[in-house]
């Protein structure tokens, strides 16, 4: 049923998984689609395609992007569904003598685009949805934010940030309205899986991004909160939760091999 989701705004839209949800969600359940990302030549041929909107922004830079929200719901109409999914994947060059090593400039970058981009859009939108009597924020997050990361304390952590902040808005506003959605797939074949090294998340086998988006939208619809692309992830999480040490000294076994593996290439 189209309009379903009313008008629809998508971080990081136009390449990859958010290039993917744009379409499917044009194509079934949104009224338009606004695409948000910093290539803004990508971003303005998708949405000409789509016969949507386009809007150049950072979602690091906090003033741009508050900017974009409210030039959005000014100028286009009120956000229904808002599916904050820009992210960025660093500190993959970690030695094997420090996983900490990472400068704090890598690991507020990626905080400012793995956690504070879902904590602005929601500081912005939900009073907002709220008082239109709800609305629909959908947080795409990674496997890594329930499991962790090989290869990458940054990014492991930051995911999990995401996770937990998805879990508290959808915990503390349930119930005036707003319909939270967690993604956590695993291996997505974009330009940013193609640019880490080889680790386990492609161990499950690598989904394209169209079927991320069509497991998004199915999990809307069935009305789930925790939406996992890859169905081997619930068994890993519930391992992880039944036997946390057993999970740990797996997990510290994989790392090893990876480790092995890549000093072999």
């Amino acid at each position: 049923m189209r309009d379903r989701f009313g008008l629809t705004v998508v971080t990081g839209g136009a390449q990859g998984i958010g290039r993917a949800l744009c379409e499917a969600f044009a194509a079934d359940g949104a009224s338009r689609v606004v695409v948000l990302d910093v290539d803004g030549s990508k971003a303005s041929a998708l949405a000409e395609r789509l016969a949507g909107a386009a809007i150049v922004v950072d979602v690091s830079d906090g003033a741009a992007f508050t900017e974009a929200l409210t030039q959005i719901e000014s100028d286009i109409g009120p956000i229904s569904t808002f599916i904050s999914n820009a992210g960025v994947a660093l500190g993959f060059d970690a030695p094997s003598s420090n996983a900490a090593h990472a400068s704090d400039d890598v690991w507020m970058r990626a905080w400012e685009v793995n956690v504070m981009a879902h904590v602005r859009a929601a500081r912005y939108l939900i009073p907002r949805m709220i008082a239109r009597g709800g609305g629909t924020f959908v947080q795409m997050a990674s496997a890594a934010g329930l499991l962790n990361q090989i290869g990458s304390a940054v990014y492991g952590t930051t995911k999990h940030a995401a996770v937990g902040f998805a879990e508290n808005i959808a915990i503390s506003h349930g119930s005036q309205g707003i319909r939270v959605a967690l993604v956590c797939p695993q291996g997505v074949d974009t330009a940013l899986l193609a640019a880490i090294p080889v680790g386990p998340e492609r161990g499950d086998g690598v989904l394209t991004p169209e079927a991320v988006a069509l497991a998004t939208i199915q999990g809307l619809d069935e009305g789930r909160f925790l939406i996992l692309p890859h169905e081997v992830v619930h068994g890993y999480y519930r391992r992880k939760a039944d036997d946390t040490d057993r999970w740990i000294r797996g997990m510290a076994q994989l790392a090893q091999r990876f480790a092995h593996e890549g000093s072999q290439t």
